[in-house]
């Protein structure tokens, strides 16, 4: 019999061990039960339907699948993005297109399609609350309270310390995050990544932990942390870089204002802006009009 945590997968680019580990229906069935405190136990129930094709900025959606008329679009996320709800509905008008190729819409009949969920897995080091729901109204530059197009993510914060109810009704998630902590501990222990995940790989196996699936996908499972290591610190590195050139520029636009306070205030627009943030979202954040963030962000442009 083969265990449930046994995978396997060929390496694509940019895979990630969230996606490698949940990428069979028993294993995503169980995440499922864990995320809506259900118990279905029919894993053949069960289609997965993750688009192999359809990437956005690089990056593709982790697991879509179908299960008692409900889409489930499943997204793993180490680093914070505000910008969820937007990729969701790019990735679930491509679902529904798919889902839908084989029926007509202009006639009088309506085509019926399966309700969608949207749910990211964030476990960034960045400070965040236990669950969030991101709205696709919030990234609309005019405000409205009754958006005639919604789309809420529901994001739940799987870092240990949050002590999520889903880590404990999923134990493959509790013991991909214990795989996590690790990697995190040593690598600030060894300053070395390649070493922090070796040792973090076979402390795990020891201790039971992934151990069947590591076992089975070492040299891959290791791979892919070194690569979403490296990918991630790329990041940040541009993130420095862009920040240091945010305050020096908000500096120089600042001191031809003559004021310090409008640097400081450039330079913060400018950090949310890199961050992905709308101007209404900067607007609200820093409690500005919009249109004075608008001109300030053109001086970057």
């Amino acid at each position: 019999m083969r265990s449930r945590n046994s995978v396997k997968v060929k390496r694509n680019h940019k895979d990630t061990l969230f996606r490698m580990i949940f990428s069979t229906r028993e294993n995503l069935l169980s995440l499922y039960n864990a995320v809506n405190h259900s118990h279905y136990t029919d894993a053949s129930e069960l289609e997965i339907v993750t688009l192999k094709n359809a990437v956005y900025m690089n990056m593709k959606n982790d697991q879509a699948f179908l299960l008692d008329m409900q889409l489930n679009l499943y997204e793993h996320q180490s680093t914070w993005n505000p910008n969820m709800p937007l990729r969701f509905l790019m990735y679930v008008a491509k679902e529904y297109q798919m889902l839908v190729r084989n029926q007509t819409l202009y006639a009088s009949a309506l085509v019926k399609v399966p309700t969608p969920h949207f749910v990211v897995f964030y476990n960034g080091e960045t400070e965040q609350e236990a669950e969030t729901i991101l709205r696709l109204s919030h990234s609309f530059q005019q405000k409205t309270d009754k958006p005639e197009l919604e789309l809420m993510v529901r994001v739940l914060n799987i870092n240990l310390d949050k002590k999520q109810e889903v880590l404990e009704a999923c134990q493959l998630l509790k013991e991909y995050m214990l795989l996590v902590n690790k990697i995190r501990r040593y690598t600030d222990e060894y300053k070395d990544i390649n070493q922090a995940v070796e040792q973090a790989v076979t402390e795990c196996i020891e201790e039971n932990i992934l151990a069947d699936f590591l076992r089975k996908n070492r040299a891959e499972a290791i791979e892919m942390c070194i690569f979403e290591y490296d990918d991630k610190r790329e990041k940040e590195l541009i993130r420095k870089a862009e920040y240091a050139e945010g305050m020096k520029e908000g500096e120089r636009i600042g001191r031809e204002a003559g004021k310090k306070e409008e640097a400081e205030r450039i330079f913060n627009i400018y950090q949310l802006f890199r961050a992905n943030y709308t101007e209404n979202q900067i607007k609200e954040k820093l409690g500005m009009n919009v249109e004075e963030v608008r001109k300030i962000l053109e001086r970057f442009k």
